[in-house]
């Protein structure tokens, strides 16, 4: 279950991203976050993100235009 559920749909890049990156700073190591986004480069922007700050992307898929990401926080 995720602690913590952020909103990014209607945002575009960069703004999904750096409100992940704002909203994982409350969030526990090992705990969750997930991040609904309607930005088409939002996929290849979180799994650039995970990477590039060692957290977890656990999960991405798409349904109806609207992508969703489990990124679990791990530094």
């Amino acid at each position: 279950m995720a602690d913590q559920t952020l909103d990014a749909k209607g945002l575009q890049c960069p703004l999904p991203v750096l409100r992940a990156r704002k909203a994982l700073k409350t969030v526990p190591a090992g705990s969750t976050l997930i991040v609904e986004a309607t930005d088409p480069s939002a996929p290849k922007d979180f799994a650039a993100f995970c990477e590039a700050t060692g957290n977890r992307l656990a999960s991405s898929t798409e349904e109806g235009g609207v992508y969703r990401f489990v990124i679990e926080r791990c530094a």
